[in-house]
């Protein structure tokens, strides 16, 4: 690789990473400022998303067919996504946002219920079990909180995706920084005596 194809790659880099930093804290401003569009737009992207997935389930089925004898679980996995897609946009936006609700209280009921399990193992086998037992405890009793509190859990959803944006927007940009002073080190290191 030359010197100039180096230049070039790293010029990329740098530029998709700033591309993406900037995207990421878009994306977290507008979840904040704009809570009830971004819902909307959430929605819109689980009915899309499970449409995509589902065409893709199966084109994969059909052409894994004459190799695989369970292929038809493939089949029937997409056309249940992309029927469940559809059935979203028809019913757009409460089909989806009941998944993503139902979703949301299902994981905390089901990693609570594995915390619980877990700290009742640690504790038979006579080691610290008391935390992991609160946050199985609090992990089950949020799934209740998330199914009856369905405005409470589509916020408690978007402000995770906003800080989550927050986060991975800064942490892009800094990579992105560090990535623009790189041609700076390498020329340093390459001529020292031109640096000093």
């Amino acid at each position: 690789m030359t010197l100039e194809q180096l230049r070039q790659k790293h010029r990329r880099t740098w530029w998709l990473f700033s591309l993406r930093g900037t995207l990421a804290l878009g994306v977290a401003l507008l979840i904040l400022v704009r809570p009830l569009d971004s819902l909307a737009a959430l929605a819109l992207i689980v009915a899309m998303w499970a449409i995509v997935t589902g065409v893709a389930e199966i084109v994969h089925a059909l052409h894994v067919k004459d190799s695989l004898d369970s292929w038809w679980i493939g089949l029937a996995g997409g056309m249940l996504s992309v029927g469940f897609g559809a059935a979203a946009l028809y019913y757009y936006p409460f089909l989806s946002l009941a998944f993503l609700v139902t979703w949301a209280a299902l994981w905390l009921l089901v990693s609570g219920a594995f915390g619980i399990y877990g700290a009742l193992q640690l504790r038979r086998a006579g080691l610290p079990w008391r935390w992991p037992f609160l946050w199985g405890v609090l992990g089950a009793l949020l799934s209740i909180v998330a199914w009856f509190n369905v405005p409470a859990t589509l916020l408690a959803i978007l402000m995770l995706l906003a800080v989550y944006a927050l986060l991975s927007g800064i942490a892009l940009l800094a990579a992105a920084w560090r990535i623009r002073a790189i041609p700076a080190r390498l020329a340093a290191a390459l001529h020292p005596d031109s640096a000093a």
